[in-house]
Order: structure tokens, then sequence, then C-alpha cells
């Protein structure tokens, strides 16, 4: 037993708890070089460092920041954007991952910057640069990259059945969404009836700008742009079934995506835990991450009017128990953004005032 518990305690001091700072001013993101001397060395990474015993990982984000950078994080608003485990053989860590927008007399005063106050190589690149893998990061970070993909504001469609009162309801569906959706939004369209994937189709076709979201019983085959579908759905009910069916590989009988990002619909801290637990999975697995939760309903809608609102302060906390960017659903608009921020969210999404 003694030899057990000293594996057990050797195993547990491998890994390394450390608070990340995705920090940045609009499209310009401030990036560390790692010498080659240095663990993962020769690659880039975002500002951070171990969490000490005696500290939060928001308290040890705001020190590790100031000693690395002499930036003042302090009053900043600090948004948790997931927490992710890796594994390196010689090295486990548990990153802690917070998104921080500086102010525009911060950058100001930091834009300059190409060396922090410890030496190291410090560059401010461009978001669509470092979404395009120009960068070379540490194995861990290629989540994090992926999370910074999602936008702030996220497209529903509405459904099939919206213009059933006209003539055409498909035709009808397919003139709007081609009108009325935003240049180059993410759309995630909620499809229900298989004779309806051949208006996805068209729209995609008539619209190669926007990033599909797909419910992942839809997947549609045969498909020219599938560049343009950058997710996949997963249902609170589908994920519960993978849950409770001991993590199996597949939900009912179709097998989850395993090369495209899942963004997954969840309701309670029960769907987050499993949502959490799917995430690692498919994380040391090396399959492709789950880059959000749709976390709903924030506030009353008139498409759901029986189901109670959660509210800010009760969606907040769930928010929390997410080890993955949350995207706040139900009865907001795009302006809302910035409360959700406020709530611990990233991004918002709807239907009437997105589309």
């Amino acid at each position: 037993m003694a030899n057990a518990a000293m594996i057990q305690q050797t195993h547990h001091q491998k890994i390394v708890n450390v608070a990340v700072a995705v920090i940045h001013y609009q499209t310009q993101y401030l990036l560390g070089f790692r010498d080659a001397a240095q663990h993962q060395g020769n690659r880039y990474e975002f500002v951070g460092g171990k969490i000490e015993a005696n500290e939060t990982a928001k308290q040890a984000l705001i020190r590790e920041v100031a000693e690395e950078t002499g930036i003042d994080i302090h009053d900043n608003t600090v948004v948790k954007l997931g927490r992710l485990h890796h594994d390196y053989g010689d090295k486990q860590v548990s990153l802690q991952v917070y998104n921080i927008e500086l102010t525009a007399g911060q950058y100001e005063q930091h834009r300059h910057l190409c060396y922090g106050l410890e030496g190291q190589a410090l560059k401010w690149v461009n978001k669509s640069a470092l979404l395009a893998g120009k960068y070379h990061f540490p194995a861990a970070n290629k989540t994090i990259l992926e999370w910074l993909r999602l936008p702030a504001q996220i497209a529903i469609s509405y459904p099939l059945a919206h213009f059933n009162d006209l003539p055409n309801p498909a035709t009808e569906w397919l003139t709007y969404h081609k009108e009325k959706v935003g240049t180059h939004a993410w759309l995630y369209i909620r499809v229900k009836d298989s004779d309806f994937d051949n208006s996805v189709k068209q729209l995609m076709a008539l619209r190669p700008d926007i990033q599909v979201i797909l419910p992942f019983e839809r997947r549609l085959h045969s498909l020219q742009a599938d560049y343009q579908i950058v997710a996949h759905q997963i249902s609170q009910t589908a994920l519960m079934k993978w849950f409770d069916n001991e993590q199996d590989s597949s939900v009912g009988e179709q097998a989850l995506p395993l090369d495209r990002p899942l963004i997954i619909s969840c309701h309670d801290a029960a769907s987050i835990h499993a949502a959490n637990q799917l995430a690692s999975v498919r994380l040391q697995q090396q399959q492709a991450p789950v880059i959000g939760v749709f976390l709903s309903p924030v506030l009353a809608t008139q498409t759901h009017p029986d189901t109670a609102p959660l509210g800010w302060v009760a969606w907040s906390a769930l928010a929390q128990l997410a080890d993955m960017p949350v995207i706040g659903l139900g009865g907001l608009s795009p302006a809302m953004i910035e409360q959700a921020v406020q709530y611990g969210g990233i991004s918002v999404a709807g239907i009437s005032q997105f589309v």
C-alpha cells in the first residue's frame, strides 16, 4: 500500500497547474516565445505561469502577467475560456485559460513590447495569422486556438415550420436566409427534416461566406463546400445518452463526428459535467475538440414560453463549471454580448434578432 501511495503521489506531483492569459486588444494578441532550453522550447505561447498553492487561478493570472509583461490587468474583465489537461509524457499540465481584452490605453502603452520583464521575447500578432497556424505552439495550446475561432455572436436559422403559411416553405426559407444572414456569419442551422438537406446545401452554395454549425444527426453527404461546416451541435439528450452509456463512442445508432469540432447544448450542471467529460475524452484521443456550449435559456423566450429561464446569476454559476467557452442563448440580442461577458460568457446566440 505504501508503494501504491508513493506512485500516486509521484503521479500527482507531475501535474503542473498553470494560469494562461489570452491577452489581446481587438484583433492584436500578445504572445511570448519559449527559450530553446525550456520545456516545449522554441515555441510561442500565451502569457502565464504556475498557480501557487496559496492563490487562485485569477490571482496567479494577475501576478504572472505583471511579472512577465508589466501589464496590470487587475481592473480588466477576466473571462474564463476553459480548462485543459495535457500529458506530454515527461510532464503533465493543467491549464486554466482566461480571455483578457486590454483597454485602448493599455494597448497604446504596451504595444511596442518586444521583450518581457524576464528577458523573454514578446510579439503582438494579428488574430487571422494566429488562427492560420503561422505560429508554432505547444500541443496543449492547440485547443485554445480552436476556442478563439468562436465569434462574439452566432445566428440560428428559423425552422422550416416558420414558413409553413407560405406557398413553398423550403424556397421561402432559402430566400430569407440567403438575404438576411450577415456576411461571414456563423449560422447554426437547426435541421429536423431529412428532406430539408437539399435546401441547406443550396444555402451553403449561395452563401459560401457563412460558417455553418449542423446537428450531428444531419451530417450532409456529397457536399462540395464541407469546409463551411465549422462544427457539429450535440443536443443535451444525445449528450446524456453518450454519458449514460459509459461514454461509448456512439450516440444511439450514429457515431459522434470525430473530425469536426463540437458545440454542445446544456441546460444544467449535470449536462455541463457530461460535456466536460466528453471534451476530456476527445482531447485524450486526439479528436476534434469541444469548442463551446450553448447554455440556455438565459432569459424567457417566445419559442419556449413554459421553460423557466435561468437568469443571469444562475447562468453565470453554471458557466463557471464548464471546461470550454460558454455561449449565451435564450431571449438575447447581439447587443447583450457585453452583459454576457460580465457574467462569464464569450458569445451570444439567437434567432429573431440575429438573422
